[in-house]
């Protein structure tokens, strides 16, 4: 018997690139994971068109109207919780959630990070690649926790840097090997969850 595919979100803020591979996997039937729902807090994010070209529910949520991250959180946590979602991945997401909403999601929030954690953490991954002088990157799919870029690895995928890169050489690189690892991890995720809930 098939089991249920895993109810799963997906927040953006941006082009959403990797969303669109995500969307592109899960389209698979024997996929374990089914994107329901997809949330920005920008209206103009280009990812939002992927979703609805797709057919998947989108929300678009703005963090400027709340009076603190968790009044934001909470708008979300019920946009999810309404959806039924069971799995969250941040695509692209520019805004740091509350150290409620990740307690409260713990183990089920997914997000990918440019860089092969430990190593690099925070913004502008790739200057700080290139200005240490670092022989390879790559990209890190990680579990969420209330500490910026510190949560469990599930993947990584390496990427060299080669001579003369530059931030946006290496980044495009870097990206093409996120739009493979990304799935792969929803993937891992899914499956384990699927199979939990299934009491196996």
């Amino acid at each position: 018997m098939t089991r249920p595919r895993v109810r799963t979100a997906v927040l953006i803020s941006g082009r959403g690139s990797n969303l669109k591979s995500l969307i592109e996997a899960s389209a698979s039937p024997d996929f374990p994971a089914e994107i329901v729902l997809v949330i920005s807090n920008v209206e103009s994010a280009g990812g939002l068109a992927f979703a609805r070209e797709a057919g998947i529910a989108t929300r678009v949520i703005p963090h400027k109207p709340f009076p603190s991250r968790e009044a934001f959180d909470a708008e979300i946590d019920a946009a999810l919780r309404a959806a039924d979602v069971a799995l969250i991945c941040e695509a692209g997401f520019m805004r740091i959630h509350s150290a409620w909403f990740v307690k409260r999601w713990e183990n089920r929030i997914l997000n990918i990070h440019p860089s092969l954690l430990p190593l690099f953490k925070g913004t502008k991954v790739h200057e700080q690649v290139l200005a240490a002088g670092a022989k390879e990157s790559g990209a890190t799919v990680h579990f969420l926790v209330p500490e910026l870029d510190s949560g469990p690895i599930v993947v990584q995928a390496r990427v060299p840097v080669l001579d003369g890169d530059t931030v946006e050489t290496l980044s495009a690189r870097v990206l093409e090997t996120e739009h493979t690892l990304y799935p792969e991890a929803l993937r891992m995720v899914a499956q384990t969850l699927a199979k939990r809930s299934a009491g196996a």
